[in-house]
């Protein structure tokens, strides 16, 4: 392992504010009617962020490994990712409880102290983004394995496997009507499946990131490549979009994928640029810093604002009305991420009135 500290780094930062911007996008601004070709399109564009932020887990895991012992690293994540997780949960589990039937509770008529810890395990039910919290979970338990392979220079020689293993093991979708007929223990066990399919699938991203962090001049490449990433992004993206209409096959991690490496690139290259333009990369700076709380409260507000508005989660297109239905999805974005933004502020504020010493990041994740 390295000794030395590394060094901040700004391209990455920003793009940590991106990818959550991607997610807030991905939840807040679906339309069209599910089987529909707009809708596929419009998923192809704004879904997937995912792979964004598990790529970039990998990276600043490897980026910070000159500092790792194994159980101070697993203590870390208990109190900087678990416990903030516990406690932004708190909204869902009310929200669970006592509005089941609007809410989507799959666990209602449970008792709620059996309920509690299944929500918790899966993280699919009572904040349905969090699903990611226990997958990211299983990484944290396999880190120490992860830098020993790195280490013995096994570990990257195996990616082109492990995309592969991305390619064949596609996500699996799993929601609240696709479930509701299945008994309490199918309902959990489908969506703890969730959480493994999404651990298996995304492997190779998070490794894809470990790889771009042991290796930084890559990002380089991939901004003087970028014109061939672009061309493969779009026929990629195109094939994706054609078999998932014909019901085939789904996976907005190959598009972003490479999504992944041009933004990489392009920031890395305007970085400098970025830095001098101080309001527009504190701003980013700002955003960044606030984005795993984002990750945690911004579904409370979106589904807020769609019962105040009578909205559904995707917004259907009627008599081709495209301009209402951008207008619809960019203000519920908009709104969704600045309701969320405040709310985080205001909690932090509040939490540091009550003992100036806190650790909010142990509670709200920022």
């Amino acid at each position: 392992m390295e000794s030395r500290k590394k060094s901040f780094l700004n391209y990455i930062n920003v793009f940590r504010g991106l990818a959550i911007l991607l997610i807030i996008a991905g939840h807040t601004m679906q339309f069209g009617e599910s089987s529909s070709l707009l809708h596929k399109i419009n998923c192809e564009i704004i879904c997937g962020g995912t792979a964004l932020f598990i790529f970039i887990s990998g990276f600043l895991f490897q980026h910070l490994s000159y500092k790792f012992e194994y159980k101070n690293y697993l203590s870390k994540k208990w109190t900087n990712v678990v416990l903030p997780y516990f406690i932004t949960a708190i909204p869902g589990i009310l929200f669970c409880l006592f509005l089941p039937q609007t809410y989507g509770n799959s666990f209602d008529g449970l008792n709620p102290l059996i309920q509690i810890p299944m929500f918790l395990t899966t993280g699919r039910i009572h904040n349905t983004p969090t699903w990611f919290i226990p997958m990211i979970i299983l990484f944290f338990f396999c880190s120490q394995v992860l830098l020993k392979l790195e280490e013995k220079g096994w570990l990257y020689k195996l990616l082109p496997l492990m995309f592969l293993i991305t390619l064949i093991c596609p996500r699996v979708d799993v929601d609240y009507n696709s479930i509701m007929n299945l008994s309490y223990m199918q309902k959990y066990f489908a969506c703890l499946g969730y959480v493994f399919n999404g651990f298996i699938h995304f492997f190779s991203l998070y490794v894809f990131g470990m790889f771009c962090s042991r290796h930084k001049d890559i990002i380089d490449v991939f901004y003087n490549k970028r014109l061939l990433l672009w061309i493969l992004m779009f026929a990629l993206a195109g094939c994706d979009v054609y078999l998932s209409y014909k019901g085939v096959y789904s996976s907005f991690t190959v598009s972003k994928t490479i999504l992944t490496m041009l933004v990489l690139g392009y920031l890395k290259h305007y970085d400098q640029w970025l830095i001098s333009k101080q309001n527009l990369n504190k701003t980013l700076d700002i955003v960044a810093k606030y984005s795993f709380g984002l990750f945690f409260v911004h579904w409370y507000w979106f589904f807020a604002y769609n019962q105040v508005l009578a909205l559904e989660k995707v917004i259907s297109v009627v008599d081709n009305n495209y301009i209402y239905v951008w207008g619809i999805v960019i203000l519920r974005f908009l709104v969704v991420t600045v309701l969320s933004m405040l709310s985080l502020y205001a909690g932090k504020k509040l939490i540091l009135a009550i003992n100036k010493n806190a650790n909010v990041r142990m509670y709200l994740g920022i």
